[in-house]
């Protein structure tokens, strides 16, 4: 094989840094690691902060002067700009990885297999660890995200049907309700649903009154998702249906929304990521409960949140402790929440 056909089978990549270059970023890092910790040592200058500071100063400044001196001015340029690009997306992730870390560490100290298999019905928050648990919590959560998923999944992507697909006369009204209701604060629900209803009627705490504003939470986020998988339909596939005789609704039942499916399971997770770690709305809603409650319509109801924001406001070493296991549960299933997102919303190749 000559070298004009081993270059046409194997593409050149002269940008891709070598092994060479590649061990020298890592000196130079290194380098700016030690200088870091020496400036620290010996100047006022403390604390994680100025680490932080002082590597990236060093770093960019040597990786600059690298580049300067091989390649020229132009090269320390770009080498400065992608030095920032690079810590502007740490600086970004850090809080996110913090955030993870110190929940897993603080969290996990408070897992037991009681955690998951008992209630506070017959303990307290400030009780040892081993006695109780956020069973009704979790059931609670899961029972809320059920029933606020059955009231406004159909309405949402009812909505998102009508101004994507119908794009009546109430089509511009309504995407400025949908857009306006998706900036509205979470314990506006809460407090709407507490005086339009606890305050003028007989009814009390509950479940149901519990999964309301959380609905009405959910309806923007699902709507507006759904509308943008629903655009990614090509335009052709509603032509060929209308062209091969099918009514408008049919075409949108058999041909769009097939097409979309993966996309608004999708956006339906997501409007339940949205509202599973909601407490504001609770609050004024949700009513008191230490245990399991099945009757959606009568007796107060746990959530997740609710039992957090009751260990942290105790304040007691193991109050807060409940507190933290309870954010890790929580954290986990959103989590898991996203990355269903994720995967389903993959395209199928």
């Amino acid at each position: 094989m000559t070298n004009l056909e081993a270059s046409a089978v194997t593409p050149l990549t002269p940008w891709k840094a070598t092994l060479n270059q590649r061990l020298f970023t890592v000196l130079l890092l290194a380098v700016a690691i030690a200088l870091s910790y020496i400036v620290v040592a010996v100047t006022p200058m403390k604390g994680k902060l100025a680490y932080a500071f002082l590597f990236m100063l060093f770093s960019v400044g040597f990786q600059a002067t690298h580049a300067g001196i091989k390649r020229g001015r132009t090269a320390a340029v770009d080498a400065i700009a992608g030095s920032i690009a690079v810590a502007g997306a740490v600086l970004v992730f850090t809080p996110v990885i913090s955030l993870i870390f110190t929940t897993i560490i603080r969290g996990s100290k408070g897992l037991r297999v009681n955690t998951f298999t008992q209630t506070m019905e017959h303990a307290a928050m400030t009780d040892p660890i081993s006695q109780g648990g956020l069973l009704h919590s979790l059931i609670g959560t899961l029972y809320l995200i059920l029933i606020a998923t059955v009231i406004s999944l159909p309405l949402a992507l009812l909505t998102a049907l009508y101004l994507t697909e119908i794009k009546g006369r109430a089509a511009g009204f309504i995407q400025f309700l949908v857009q306006a209701m998706s900036g509205v604060p979470s314990i506006v629900a809460g407090v709407f649903i507490y005086a339009a209803l606890l305050l003028t009627t007989s009814l009390h705490g509950s479940t149901i009154m519990g999964a309301l504003p959380l609905a009405i939470l959910m309806i923007p986020t699902v709507t507006r998702t759904a509308q943008e998988v629903l655009l990614l339909v090509p335009q052709d596939l509603r032509e060929a249906g209308v062209a091969l005789g099918a009514t408008q609704w049919k075409t949108v039942a058999t041909i769009v929304v097939p097409a979309a499916r993966s996309g608004l399971i999708t956006a339906v997770i997501l409007g339940i990521a949205r509202i599973a770690g909601e407490t504001a709305p609770l609050l004024f809603t949700l009513g008191v409960s230490d245990k399991i409650n099945w009757n959606p319509l009568n007796g107060g109801q746990s959530a997740l949140p609710y039992y957090v924001w009751s260990g942290l406001g105790l304040g007691s070493p193991e109050a807060i402790q409940r507190a933290w296991t309870g954010i890790l549960v929580l954290l986990m299933i959103v989590l898991v929440l996203f990355t269903a997102a994720r995967i389903l919303g993959r395209e199928k190749k």
